[in-house]
């Protein structure tokens, strides 16, 4: 069996030489050295520590005798595996050389793409224990090179292959890095500025990418802000609504994308005014009756409808579409088997048959009141019926008053 490859740890390397530490010992600042490292470093007139810099008030070095048992065990374990100090080393080097190649600038395009292949490749074997991938932090340089120079990079075909690639890599190493990482879009304007653009001017590759990252910063409550950044972008939301209208490559991905941003409520009042809810139904309207694959959309979209009707512009984009309160109708029971489709087309039907007399009306001439008794008669959950049983009382209520 193919032993999976093991770099070294970056706690147990010195800062100065890069290297395994052989003899560790630690100054007055808490910083840790190979004493053969720090005592050139010292030698040569320096009188700071050169990780922080501070001034050395004692230059007493001390061994760190706790570092030393620890990398005396890891050693002992990986070599009982079949390992040597070389073949961590030769791994290593492997890791820094290909990390090298895509940060060089005198690296060609070709070479730089080939080096993206391998990190695709390699990532295949995550996750495992010490990964050099995870310590020389390569998502974060793969991002970064993505986002450089956006304009350049979708001027040649070339350059569109490289971005492609680039995203596709760090998504591979998305689920095993710091998703804080992905704040240096709120951090840096020049980058948030730049993944508007390739979202903008991309390939339906890079566009499909870039919703996934989306999706994982809505995941995470280090990028809150970040999220809400974003979805006060009137260029992306306006770009993830015409992927949506148009069914275009990449149009589920925009679905999932738009659901994150407007998981926050401080974007539901932007997305709303960008007719994302009409390029919502337009898609329901249009989705495969039969496809099993399109259950996950279908479902989604209605959520976000669901989610965007807290906002009165919403609530007039479905009034105002031609299909709009009967394809919220028709997912009631259009999909039998999913509890939550037909429970956010009622809690859609709830909002608008409260607040619109003509909302009543159209659902009932729909055949709403039907498609709740099917559905109080189905195999769904005691959850749903209940939710079908409020609304049936609900349109009845309103109804007796209507007619007052």
């Amino acid at each position: 069996m193919k032993q999976p490859e093991i770099g070294i740890p970056i706690l147990f390397r010195c800062p100065i030489s890069l290297d395994l530490f052989k003899d560790p010992v630690t100054l007055c600042t808490g910083q840790t050295y190979d004493r053969s490292s720090i005592e050139k470093w010292l030698s040569c007139g320096n009188s700071t520590c050169p990780v922080t810099m501070q001034k050395l008030h004692d230059s007493t070095i001390v061994p760190n005798t706790t570092l030393r048992h620890l990398i005396d065990r890891w050693l002992q374990i990986n070599c009982s595996h079949g390992y040597d100090l070389d073949y961590f080393q030769t791994v290593d080097d492997s890791f820094v050389v290909l990390k090298h190649n895509l940060q060089s600038k005198e690296s060609t395009l070709e070479a730089k793409v080939e080096a993206l292949e391998k990190v695709i490749a390699l990532s295949k074997d995550l996750p495992f224990e010490n990964c050099p991938l995870i310590q020389l932090d390569f998502f974060q340089m793969i991002l970064e090179l993505a986002l450089e120079n956006a304009d350049e990079s979708l001027n040649f075909e070339g350059n569109i292959m490289f971005v492609e690639q680039a995203l596709v890599c760090g998504l591979k190493l998305l689920p095993f890095s710091d998703l804080g990482t992905l704040n240096m879009l709120k951090q840096d304007e020049s980058k948030f500025t730049n993944f508007l653009i390739l979202f903008k001017k991309g390939s339906f590759m890079i566009k499909k990418s870039l919703c996934h990252y989306i999706v994982a910063i809505s995941s995470s409550l280090q990028s809150k802000e970040l999220l809400v950044m974003l979805g006060k972008s009137k260029i992306l939301v306006q770009e993830l609504v015409h992927l949506i209208e148009n069914k275009l490559d990449g149009y589920e991905e925009s679905i999932k994308a738009l659901s994150a941003l407007s998981s926050v409520e401080q974007n539901r009042e932007v997305i709303a005014k960008e007719n994302a809810v009409k390029a919502l139904i337009t898609y329901i309207v249009n989705a495969p009756k039969c496809e099993y694959r399109s259950l996950f959309g279908l479902v989604m979209a209605m959520k976000t409808i669901e989610t965007l009707l807290v906002v009165e512009s919403a609530k007039e984009d479905v009034l105002d579409h031609p299909n709009g309160i009967s394809e919220i109708v028709k997912m009631v029971f259009r999909v039998s088997s999913d509890n939550e489709a037909s429970e956010s087309a009622m809690n859609c039907l709830i909002i608008l048959c409260q607040d619109f007399m003509n909302a009543r009306e159209e659902a009932i001439c729909c055949g709403i009141l039907t498609k709740l008794l099917l559905l109080l008669q189905s195999q769904c959950s005691e959850r749903t019926k209940n939710k079908a049983r409020m609304l049936l009382k609900l349109l009845r209520s309103m109804c007796n008053r209507d007619q007052k």
